[in-house]
């Protein structure tokens, strides 16, 4: 009995030490530019799977989006979280992800050759079905996730995250083809309800199949714990509209991975 119950246990480990998310950064290039992004994947997950391109906030690839490529391999996706930055470029304070992103967020045509790269290196891993790919991303990178659908990439679904919605060629909005959806704080006030409504106007007359999810009493920055509590200050996680918002997105993943 106590024989039967030691391979029992055996194999229970070694099923356990199996079934397990592997991680591992990656360096890559972009003309010139040498980047290093940090990828996901379950290993019991067989075979090929939707890929997910996550593109990081204005801190960088940092602990969070590495949380969240976890999060999205354990939902059984392989994920990328792409740097727009450059390998070894990580701001350490507010003052230098205002700098930072600052360059991209006024040269859009360098937000979307970054972000393209990193859609690359999604696509041709081995485990990506490239025929079922999405971004998403987070403040700055929601931006740039909506940035890569204007460029015309192939991708079957873009999510923002409480990100600028601002475009500085509104046209370009004709090159998406996927769908569109938006998940934004009800009180952000950096992206305040002119920039929303422009945005609206913008997904309408381009023909996008797009949707926006508006929390109510968030802010900027919801998803994120390390952004505190206090909704004075403009940027602040909200429970609430964190867990829903992700929900919200494995809802429209189950929709255009069907």
């Amino acid at each position: 009995m106590k024989y039967l119950i030691s391979i029992i246990a055996v194999l229970f480990l070694a099923v356990t030490v199996q079934a397990e998310v592997r991680t591992e950064m990656v360096e890559y290039k972009q003309g010139d530019a040498v980047l290093e992004g940090y990828l996901a994947y379950d290993d019991a997950v067989k075979g090929k799977r939707p890929g997910v391109l996550i593109v990081h906030e204005w801190m960088g690839v940092n602990p969070y989006v590495k949380k969240r490529a976890e999060q999205l391999a354990k939902l059984g996706y392989v994920a990328f979280a792409a740097d727009i930055y450059g390998k070894g470029v990580r701001p350490k304070n507010s003052d230098e992800a205002a700098s930072e992103s600052k360059k991209y967020k006024t040269d859009r045509q360098l937000m979307r050759n970054r972000v393209n790269a990193g859609l690359d290196v999604l696509k041709n891993h081995k485990l990506a079905d490239t025929k079922k790919t999405a971004a998403i991303g987070y403040c700055f990178g929601g931006t740039t996730v909506l940035e890569l659908g204007r460029s015309g990439a192939d991708v079957a679904g873009i999510v923002s995250f409480h990100g600028g919605l601002d475009s500085l060629n509104p046209n370009d909005a004709k090159n998406i083809k996927g769908k569109v959806l938006a998940l934004h704080g009800g009180d952000d006030p950096f992206v305040p309800a002119e920039q929303v409504a422009a945005f609206q106007d913008e997904m309408r007359k381009a023909g996008v199949d797009w949707n926006m999810v508006v929390y109510g009493g968030a802010v900027h920055s919801f998803t994120n714990p390390d952004s505190g509590n206090d909704n004075s200050k403009g940027a602040a996680y909200n429970e609430k509209a964190d867990k829903r918002s992700w929900e919200d997105m494995k809802q429209f993943f189950s929709e255009i991975f069907k």
